[in-house]
């Protein structure tokens, strides 16, 4: 389950971890303080270079762009709330994360000194990377304002790690991403942005769990965030089978996807724009065997979301059984092609990877 950044920054303020003064935009109503920073709610990254964050100094540029940012499209996805924050003025911009490593079953800091809109170019071997447990927190966040080159600031990023441990924990997520974690020019750590995954498996923990997204129906996994072949499949056995052939074939998969068998409309849609937020993608490779799962549901969602979600990477599907002939011919009416079997899929990916 992913978070909205508003979202995310609540369960960290709850966790006595300093964000950025804010509030919820109502369009109906001016600016409780100005100049504010405007910023579009998509679970998704690239929202700046979108268009989707603007600095506000009046009213009539806040109405303005108040406007344009909720009708504004970022890669399939239009906001339904607004966060306007405070203007920081800004010294440093560093990045910090904690996220599960399932191969330890441990949470591992991650940081850079480079942090901001950029931090994808940092080289991996670059970060600070330590295993937390219960009992060196303190001692990270000592490690952390060494790294950091911040030796005044030991105490406070003790506090931090200590805190985003506590919250991660709390809250069972499996990842917590703070870019930028900002260090003002009157020597503040403050959250400037995060990012925040919560694990659906735990639900039944958190009855409070009131967030935009819920919790996935489907059974997605990344296996390689760079992967330039994503996979849509039904049943674990055959998705399973479909990642493989990708992989036998020298291409790389990017996510194992189990859309099960009671998938519709909505829910593959879903699918889809989860696979959009891979950075690589160039072809998405749909294996259907339709019992329960209905083709003509399938082809449903894949028109929907050729028609709403922008730059869709080329399909390539195979489909039978259940409504076969349905599918086929709502899919054809919008001149979308099929393929009888998934080893042609994968043949016309590494065809036109070769054109």
């Amino acid at each position: 389950m992913k978070l909205l950044e508003y979202e995310a920054k609540h369960l960290l303020a709850s966790a006595n971890i300093q964000t950025p003064r804010s509030f919820i935009v109502d369009v109906n109503s001016l600016p409780s303080f100005l100049p504010v920073v405007l910023k579009s709610q998509v679970p998704i990254g690239g929202r700046g270079k979108a268009g989707g964050i603007a600095v506000v100094y009046t009213s009539e540029e806040y109405t303005l762009n108040t406007s344009r940012i909720l009708s504004l499209d970022i890669k399939g996805f239009t906001p339904k709330q607004l966060l306007a924050e405070e203007l920081i003025n800004i010294e440093r911009e560093l990045y910090l994360s904690l996220l599960i490593d399932r191969r330890s079953a441990s949470i591992i800091l991650m940081a850079h000194t480079n942090g901001g809109v950029e931090i994808e170019e940092n080289h991996v071997d670059d970060f600070l990377r330590c295993s937390l447990t219960d009992k060196n927190l303190l001692a990270a966040g000592e490690q952390l304002a060494e790294y950091f080159d911040l030796p005044e600031k030991s105490f406070v990023l003790q506090d931090l790690v200590k805190n985003l441990y506590a919250c991660m924990i709390k809250n069972d997520a499996t990842l917590l991403e703070i870019n930028p974690l900002i260090l003002t020019k009157d020597g503040e750590i403050v959250a400037g942005d995060c990012k925040m995954e919560l694990d659906d498996a735990a639900a039944f923990r958190h009855p409070e769990w009131n967030f935009e997204d819920e919790a996935a129906e489907v059974n997605f996994v990344t296996l390689d965030n760079q992967g330039t072949v994503a996979t849509i499949a039904n049943g674990a056995g055959l998705a399973m089978a479909t990642v493989d052939a990708v992989a036998d074939a020298g291409l790389v998969p990017a996510n194992f996807l189990d859309i099960g068998g009671g998938a519709n409309e909505s829910s593959v849609l879903a699918a889809f724009k989860r696979i959009m937020e891979y950075p690589n993608i160039d072809a998405i490779i749909i294996n259907i065997f339709a019992g329960i799962t209905r083709c003509d549901e399938i082809a449903k969602a894949i028109i929907a979301a050729r028609t709403q979600i922008n730059a869709l990477p080329p399909l390539y599907i195979r489909l039978a059984g259940t409504n076969f002939e349905q599918a086929v011919e709502l899919l054809t009416a919008e001149q979308i092609t099929t393929l009888s079997t998934l080893e042609s899929c994968i043949e016309a990916v590494k065809t036109k990877g070769k054109s």
